[in-house]
């Protein structure tokens, strides 16, 4: 795909594109995200499949202003004095999800918290403002390499899989944003970015700390093994369920059982299997199986990932 100059027609064309399901890849003050609608889970699992990313992160969902924010968070005094102090910028706050947030489980990895930012760039706010949904963004780079901060950077690495590059010039920070647990009275530095520890002191009053230190735990970005675990037990490998199981199946021939089926895709799509993974085990979790029998799922391209979260679930 042809990088295409930030104009306005650009950008309303770019914002067809989210709302319709399709990625985007944007500027930003920090670096060229990779966008598609938060809210779509066949979106989300787009950018995995884009990025060929091992594994699921929490995506960092990018949203026009506070307001908005608030609309999928629940902002605490802290994550209100942070919010107040560096956004727009290049600040992500980690909040709890708020209640009937419409953002897909995939892009929170199905953890009960939500990683927010309103970027500053003025294309990145023209986009976010056309499209009115808001964005999951990681990095608009193949996994591994190193983060975009040209347009031609993003084409090198991902212009077979997006169906726009929006060109808004070199980045003007060229660091990640800095990632902030806001959930509690303490700030928690989660990444080092572009907004320093000390600016986050001076705000507080109070030095951020690290997880884990201080009794602190980290809420997200996956850093706990049994961060994915439903209620019931989970098992692997399954040919069928047991009686009292639930069946979290995958392929067109799933076998027939008594208890509650769902099929994280009957075609055997990878990327359809992604989008439905969280949202399936929690689904399966509520009517109150004992466990949940998990049927095999290939280890190629998002199957590694979607077994990886699998394997935590199943962890006890």
């Amino acid at each position: 795909m042809p990088v295409t100059p930030a104009t306005s027609t650009a950008i309303s064309r770019a914002a067809a594109h989210l709302r319709a399901g399709r990625l985007v890849a944007f500027p930003t003050e920090t670096v060229y995200g990779l966008g598609a609608d938060a809210s779509r889970g066949l979106a989300v699992a787009g950018i995995f499949a884009a990025k060929g990313r091992p594994s699921f992160n929490p995506l960092i969902v990018h949203v026009a202003d506070v307001e908005a924010a608030r609309g999928l968070g629940v902002f605490t005094p802290l994550a209100e004095k942070l919010a107040a102090a560096f956004w727009p910028g290049p600040l992500t706050l980690v909040v709890a999800r708020a209640e009937n947030c419409p953002v897909a489980e995939l892009a929170t990895c199905g953890l009960a918290t939500i990683a927010l930012r309103v970027p500053a760039h003025p294309v990145a706010q023209a986009l976010l403002r056309a499209a009115g949904v808001p964005v999951a963004a990681p990095s608009a780079n193949r996994s591994g390499h190193v983060s975009a901060t040209a347009a031609e950077h993003v084409e090198a690495d991902l212009g077979h899989a997006v169906a726009m590059i929006l060109d808004g010039g070199p980045t003007q920070v060229g660091l990640e944003s800095t990632v902030v647990d806001a959930t509690g009275a303490v700030p928690v530095l989660l990444r080092a970015g572009a907004v320093t520890a000390e600016q986050i002191g001076s705000v507080c009053g109070v030095a951020p700390v690290r997880p884990f230190e201080g009794g602190v735990h980290p809420v997200s970005p996956g850093q706990l093994l049994t961060h994915y675990a439903p209620r019931a037990a989970v098992r692997l490998g399954a040919a069928r369920a047991q009686p009292g199981e639930g069946l979290l199946a995958f392929g067109p021939l799933p076998p027939v059982v008594d208890g509650p089926v769902l099929n994280l895709s009957a075609t055997g799509d990878l990327i359809e299997a992604a989008a439905n993974l969280f949202a399936h085990l929690r689904t399966l979790d509520s009517t109150g199986v004992a466990s949940i029998a998990v049927m095999p799922i290939p280890e190629t391209g998002l199957g590694e990932a979607i077994n990886d979260r699998l394997a935590r679930a199943a962890r006890r």
